[in-house]
């Protein structure tokens, strides 16, 4: 494959990678306006990321066999197809539960880019690129966290919040194009694959019961529920709380996602000098601490913006280091079922910081503190589990899978 198609084809999927980013933090700053315009509270409108959120963790779980048993642009083609009615249906929502089943709806059409733009990575490039490879495309996943609130901001002063939805369905319309003109199919249809419900269940009980995979697949889970309560939560915290413009709060997300940008960039160093296994530990220690602090910090009212903004990127920056070394441990036991323990590691990742982050919601609370704390509580967890399944993880019997 020559270096520009090479170049090209990374594009492509990185292009994949950033649908689910862009839904989720371009329509941030249209919450107060949803709120105003349903008559409900912000808590509420923040079970519209929380139903998109469960549609990515259970949608990974789905997709997997559909890719590898039809290929893999047939099943993108559904869900690219699904993606753009789900979009189209959210912007004429006519109250807030239907604008939370279609965000549901939007979220199972948008998991197939992302579980996609994986899978074909391994179609296209030797192993020994994939690193490389997936490195390129986190470089888009990065800036969707700084350019996607921005815009919905802007859009915010001129557009009604359901024109967010609009601009979604024309984006991933585009992309729908771009993947079925110029992309490739990555990899033959196997009717071998069983789409039964029994064997699949089975392979994943058996990738879930291996002691190195849940240690470091549910420490690291709660650990990146962490950015997902954030994320649900910042609109309630800096533009309720602090009174914050929609200009200013896309500037805050982008900065503060710089904190978890900036530690996944600072794990390739420590990786120089440390194990995978350290770094996760030390992370989990640091991470727990800025989480009582914050937590004790916020229920007697200590901290102004620029104190929850530092705490924030603190906090963040110990996910970015968290999750890629959890990732990475929890797959190496397995060859044969990697892409099985794949997707069960995202759905665990994603499923887990959907139901936590859901809590947020519920609380029904104007409050910063419920969210503060549901998050410095699940990062506690994280090290719970792993102090608990350090040993065992380590165990020679469950290395090889």
């Amino acid at each position: 494959m020559q270096k520009r198609s090479k170049l090209f084809l990374i594009c492509i999927l990185g292009v994949m990678n950033v649908i689910s980013p862009f839904s989720i933090d371009m329509y941030l700053p249209a919450f107060p306006h949803v709120a105003a315009d349903m008559h409900v509270n912000m808590t509420t409108v923040s079970l519209t990321l929380s139903s998109y959120f469960i549609a990515l963790g259970f949608g990974q779980i789905f997709y997997g066999p559909l890719l590898d048993r039809f290929g893999r642009k047939r099943p993108l083609y559904v869900g690219f197809v699904l993606y753009i009615l789900g979009s189209f249906g959210c912007a004429f929502a006519p109250n807030i539960y239907a604008l939370i089943a279609l965000r549901f709806v939007q979220g199972i059409g948008g998991c197939a880019a992302r579980v996609g733009a994986v899978a074909m990575v391994r179609d296209f490039f030797p192993v020994q690129e994939s690193a490389k490879v997936f490195s390129l495309m986190f470089l888009f996943i990065a800036v969707s966290p700084m350019l996607a609130p921005t815009v919905g901001g802007f859009m915010m002063l001129w557009m009604s919040w359901r024109a967010v939805f609009f601009v979604l369905g024309i984006i991933v319309a585009a992309i729908f194009a771009l993947v079925y003109f110029l992309l490739p199919e990555g990899h033959t249809p196997d009717p071998s694959i069983s789409l039964k419900p029994v064997p699949i269940i089975k392979e994943y009980w058996a990738i879930l019961k291996n002691p190195r995979f849940a240690t470091y697949a549910l420490a690291g889970a709660l650990a990146f529920a962490g950015m997902f309560t954030y994320v649900a939560g910042s609109p309630i915290i800096f533009l309720e709380g602090f009174h914050l413009s929609m200009q200013a709060y896309s500037g805050v997300f982008a900065l503060l996602a710089g904190g978890f940008i900036g530690g996944s960039q600072l794990n390739v160093f420590l990786l120089r000098k440390f194990t995978s296994e350290q770094i996760v530990f030390g992370a989990l220690i640091l991470q727990g601490i800025v989480g009582v602090v914050f937590m004790i910090g916020t229920w007697f009212g200590w901290y102004g913006l620029p104190a929850t903004l530092l705490l924030f990127f603190l906090f963040l920056g110990c996910g970015g280091l968290t999750f890629p070394n959890s990732s990475a441990l929890a797959l190496s036991p397995f060859k044969k079922y990697a892409g099985s323990a794949s997707a069960l590691l995202g759905f665990l990742q994603l499923g887990t910081s959907s139901l936590i982050s859901t809590g947020i919601g519920l609380t029904k609370s104007h409050d910063a503190f419920p969210i503060i704390f549901i998050l410095g509580l699940t990062t506690l967890c994280a090290l719970a589990i792993y102090s608990i399944g350090h040993k065992r993880a380590h165990d020679p019997a469950s290395l090889i899978e």
